[in-house]
């Protein structure tokens, strides 16, 4: 039976291990292929997975129904297990199959038949992918305006900035103070909640510190966290994912300052930023367009008609 084939599991801290492997057998160049960005988000997700020794599907929950993403495994061996995905829907499910999120060479291996699914672009999810050598410096005229707000923060503040690499498991309480504190100042409308789930998965991250990889960094001034991000290094990509970035809004030039030196201090190696979806938020992707990204990884949905 198909559901012998797979076995069926809650996504927990100490499967990160066993899990990794898995999500380097295709690199699909979004966050997709990030295991942190996937416990982050567990809680409002309900993540569950489907795993054997070839494959791993993840099984979400979007607005009440169950879906997959694109299968983790090798490329050659994507469009049998979408395949397996669409017999386990059928016959374990009963009902229809919808998988989201998937990357265009995810949808190229799938190949799925026009007659029987719907394929649909998805532009909110698209992640926006920049150059890290120009994130880093802001050199060049399209990085003017963001250079000038650096300038405009370093003039203010001198010697009163500085920044902190952060240990996982020493900093919990000072940063779930700072996001909250950035919370009320941003006063975000979101009709999902996903910036109160971030949050949760913020400190879902940092209570499981010791089993899930991560770095952070922060911009303290005067001595208090006024910025912070967080993110993940694909080496064999070369790319730096940024899953949180919060800064007080009411000082200037301090966004642009703590992704600059989040990645110099954290990824100098990098070629390449991810830094995720805007959500179908207007202003969030007002604000990732004025980096200047380089592409936008395309994401489709694939449902069955």
């Amino acid at each position: 039976m198909i559901k012998d084939l797979f076995e069926r599991r809650e996504l927990l801290p100490e499967d990160y291990q066993k899990l990794i492997p898995y999500c380097t057998k295709r690199y699909s160049h979004t966050v997709e292929s990030i295991l942190t960005s996937y416990y982050m988000w567990k809680n409002y997700y309900k993540t569950e997975y489907l795993i054997n020794e070839e494959a791993l599907i993840w099984l979400v929950q979007v607005e009440g129904n169950t879906g997959i993403q694109a299968p983790l495994c090798e490329a050659g061996k994507v469009k049998k297990y979408f395949n397996l995905a669409q017999q386990y829907f059928t016959e374990v499910l009963k009902q229809k199959m919808v998988l989201y999120l998937c990357d265009k060479e995810g949808l190229e291996l799938i190949d799925p038949d026009p007659d029987r699914y719907e394929i649909i672009a998805d532009r909110r999810y698209y992640d926006y992918i920049y150059d890290a050598k120009k994130m880093m410096t802001y050199s060049g005229k399209a990085y003017h305006k963001k250079k000038n707000h650096v300038n405009a923060f370093l003039r203010e503040y001198g010697d009163r900035w500085e920044y902190r690499s952060l240990d996982r498991c020493s900093h919990m309480e000072e940063i779930m103070e700072f996001l909250h504190r950035w919370e009320v100042k941003r006063d975000i409308k979101d009709p999902y909640n996903r910036v109160d789930y971030e949050l949760d998965g913020i400190e879902y991250l940092l209570a499981h510190c010791g089993q899930i990889h991560f770095q952070m960094g922060g911009i303290y001034i005067d001595g208090k966290l006024e910025a912070f991000s967080l993110g993940v290094y694909g080496s064999e990509e070369r790319v730096a994912y940024i899953h949180v970035e919060k800064a007080n809004p009411e000082i200037r030039g301090l966004y642009p300052f703590i992704s600059q030196q989040f990645l110099l201090h954290e990824f100098p190696d990098a070629l390449y930023v991810n830094r995720e979806d805007d959500m179908g938020l207007e202003g969030l992707r007002k604000s990732k367009m004025s980096y200047n990204p380089i592409k936008l990884e395309e994401k489709y949905e694939i449902r069955e008609k």
